[in-house]
């Protein structure tokens, strides 16, 4: 019997199920794991540190270039981003802020680019541009700039030895140990005969590892915990590796995400994403949003930049 269920994350952040392609579009799977399609309880010991790395972004201000001739304005957006950083101590408890970078940039539409005069007190906007003029073209490529910055800094940060979660699908694939931690789902990659172990997982186990083959990754979902009232994709995340880790590797990541992210689970009285949302990534996030400054006055110094430009 249908049973109607209210998702834990606040309404303002979408949800955890954002299905947006059919099941028949998604791409195929193949076996990975050599072992029975059922729910795995995984328990091995944790590495010294572990770290999440994470990105931000920030419209600051709606730009308009006026030809002067009375042609149709070219629309744009200035945007600040950020990304970082944080190290986990499993064995002390703590967490220490890593890298953080911040970039600001200028994005216009219809292949146009103009380069903002400085803003403020040094503030830089970088020039980009896009060949479409809707608002939702220019968030993205202002979006793909930060996602680039995140996998930059993911890979620096897992050649630099550590074990990474990196929030969201990986950008670039390569042998370090990097595992993509996907909160949002917008397709079900298992096919319907599939899928009925998702509500069979109990908090804290996993899914036997899968092959995306065109994507080049290998994947398992993971409940974090079990949630009260819940349905059967309630705390469920996704994780992916790329395929050149090898099988074995791909294994021990997914044992080893199984046994450490439960523990970083966020509370809803907490966190407007939980249980999802991790504490760690939680935390770097309000650190990233301090550090892009705070949003009016950036919006005042862009706008008395430009004036005195035009003046």
């Amino acid at each position: 019997m249908p049973r109607l269920v209210v998702e834990p994350w606040s309404a303002e952040y979408g949800g955890p199920l954002d299905f947006d392609a059919e099941p028949t579009d998604a791409p195929a799977i193949a076996p990975g794991e050599d072992r029975p399609w059922e729910p795995v309880a995984a328990a091995c010991p944790l590495p010294a540190a572990v770290a999440f790395v994470d990105g931000v972004r920030r419209p600051d201000a709606r730009l308009t270039i006026d030809d002067g001739a009375g042609g149709l304005p070219i629309p744009g957006v200035a945007g600040s981003y950020g990304v970082g950083a944080v190290r986990w101590y499993p064995d002390e408890g703590r967490s220490e802020f890593d890298e953080v970078r911040v970039q600001r940039v200028a994005v216009c539409g219809d292949g146009a680019q103009i380069q903002l005069p400085p803003v403020g007190q040094g503030l830089t906007y970088s020039s980009m541009s896009s060949p479409e003029t809707t608002l939702q073209s220019l968030v993205q490529t202002f979006h793909g700039a930060m996602r680039r910055a995140e996998a930059e800094l993911a890979e620096e940060v897992a050649q630099a030895g550590y074990l990474v979660f990196a929030d969201g699908p990986l950008n670039t694939l390569s042998e370090v140990r990097k595992v993509g931690y996907i909160k949002t789902h917008r397709v079900s990659y298992l096919p319907p005969e599939r899928m009925g172990i998702i509500g069979d997982l109990g908090g804290g186990e996993r899914t036997p590892f899968f092959r995306i083959p065109e994507f080049k990754r290998n994947s398992w979902y993971l409940r974090l915990r079990d949630v009260p009232n819940g349905h059967a994709w309630s705390g469920v995340v996704r994780c992916e590796v790329a395929h050149a880790v090898g099988d074995d590797q791909t294994i021990e990541l997914a044992d080893l995400s199984a046994t450490l992210l439960p523990h970083l689970a966020s509370e809803s009285y907490r966190d407007p994403r939980a249980p999802q949302n991790l504490v760690p990534i939680a935390g770097l996030e309000r650190e990233l949003r301090r550090r892009l400054g705070v949003a009016p006055l950036i919006h005042r110094f862009v706008t008395e930049a430009v004036a005195e430009v035009a003046a």
